[in-house]
């Protein structure tokens, strides 16, 4: 799945073009009149395992379908940290102030061309959810279950920080 349809340069249809590249070849969207290439490099995404009163906060996004819950999550602002990127989207989200953030990992999510670079927060505060989310849960840790993709194996390695063997829900493969 690509976005780009014409060159934002001179407006020409783009098309798949093999070319030698440091690598080798690569097939990739690019301009056959002026060369510009559209590299599809992957969006670094951030995401929290927010840890609220003892408990973990999951949250429904209004647009997700079903009643899937899932971590605090969006994208860097250009001139932030990763760390206060995080700091902004979860007070903008839950309204929540968060603290000790602690680096977890970093993930792929190829499915959605994104590396995700995850955080433990501990937060105080009220919750006041965004109009982005509809509803919240707290989890005890020893009760979460994690899900098979993205976001999900950060929660199971924190976890498992904690001294907590995940559990995986059942997922249908896309």
């Amino acid at each position: 799945m690509h976005e780009f349809r014409f060159c934002p340069n001179c407006a020409t249809p783009l098309q798949f073009i093999a070319q030698m590249e440091d690598g080798g070849e690569k097939q990739r969207l690019r301009c056959a009149a002026c060369g510009w290439t559209h590299w599809n490099n992957p969006t670094p995404v951030l995401a929290a395992v927010v840890e609220y009163r003892g408990k973990v906060l999951l949250a429904r996004n209004a647009a997700w379908p079903g009643r899937a819950f899932g971590l605090i999550t969006g994208f860097m602002e250009a001139g932030e940290t990763p760390q206060g990127g995080i700091a902004r989207e979860i007070k903008e989200e839950t309204n929540l102030d968060a603290s000790e953030l602690k680096l977890i990992g970093v993930y792929d999510f190829q499915r959605m061309n994104q590396v995700i670079i995850a955080y433990h927060a501990v937060a105080d505060g009220e919750v006041s959810l965004s109009p982005e989310l509809v509803e919240y849960q707290l989890y005890a840790p020893e009760a979460v279950k994690c899900w098979p993709a993205g976001t999900g194996y950060a929660l199971a390695d924190w976890l498992r920080t904690r001294g907590h063997e995940p559990q995986f829900m059942e997922w249908a493969k896309r």
